[in-house]
């Protein structure tokens, strides 16, 4: 009587879990995108089976302004434009995140600055900085240099301001550790102030990249002969509608693109926090 040996069963537990997992990163996938996509196809759908022919001439179908972007893209009015609102944004965004950041951190390290200060800064941060562009225009003209100027003002807030909240909030017993152990007030600001302040920093900086965008289209509509707001403007003035649209999504796409950019930067910047949370 002879026994037959069976081959030892190889658990692939790891191997199998592959599958669910690529399914719940699809269906999160989907479900982060759902309202993005029910939007998108309610612009094609509704201007050529709803809407009346006069509306549908101000709202064309989504896929007739993906033509005109791509027309811009091909006969490069569309790079020329981007590149020019890309140059004004990039250089008032650096020139805010270059005052803001050390000002605000000067202002939350030292009371008595802060209280003096606190007053003008909330009256600067509730005035509008569109509101003040016939002010910039007047005193610097309708050239590069308003506009830049303008943008560096709408953004100087939000950095200036999260700065100031994230070196405040920063766990008085840590700092008070931290004075235990012997740190300097350099080191400490080095070691302790800075890394806790980051997350609230890098807040700003985003909302400062978004208001960069946002202001500088408007500011291009006045005066400018280049850049996506100068676009938009001049394809309503002449009644090039698809290529209206084409410019504004192009400028959405930016304004995501520009956040994603900002969000991995702050990953980056603070990667003991992310761990913190998984």
């Amino acid at each position: 009587m002879t026994a037959t040996l069976e081959a030892p069963t190889v658990h692939t537990g790891p191997q199998v879990a592959e599958k669910p997992r690529k399914k719940n990163r699809l269906g999160k996938a989907f479900r982060s995108s759902a309202a993005i996509l029910l939007f998108l196809a309610v612009w094609e759908f509704a201007p050529r089976f709803v809407l009346d022919e006069g509306t549908r001439t101000f709202l064309p179908p989504l896929s007739e302004d993906l033509v005109a972007l791509w027309e811009l893209i091909l006969n490069g009015q569309l790079a020329d434009h981007l590149l020019a609102s890309l140059g004004r944004s990039a250089a008032g965004f650096v020139i805010a995140v270059g005052v803001s950041v050390p000002l605000g951190l000067l202002i939350a390290w030292y009371r008595p600055l802060a209280e003096f200060l606190n007053p003008l800064l909330e009256l600067a941060r509730n005035t509008a900085a569109l509101a003040l562009l016939p002010v910039f225009t007047l005193l610097l003209g309708i050239g590069e240099v308003s506009k830049i100027a303008l943008i560096v003002y709408a953004c100087v807030w939000p950095v200036l301001l999260n700065t100031i909240a994230g070196v405040n909030t920063v766990d008085p017993l840590l700092v008070k550790a931290a004075r235990s152990l012997g740190l300097s007030s350099p080191n400490l600001f080095r070691k302790v102030i800075l890394p806790s302040a980051v997350p609230a920093v890098f807040t700003g900086i985003r909302m400062a990249a978004a208001y960069s965008i946002l202001i500088l289209i408007a500011a291009e509509m006045v005066g400018a002969k280049a850049g996506l707001g100068y676009l938009i403007n001049n394809s309503q003035v002449n009644f090039q509608i698809q290529q209206m649209y084409a410019a504004i999504i192009t400028v959405s796409v930016l304004g995501l693109a520009i956040n994603a950019g900002f969000v991995a930067l702050e990953r980056r910047f603070s990667t003991w926090r992310v761990k913190e949370k998984a």
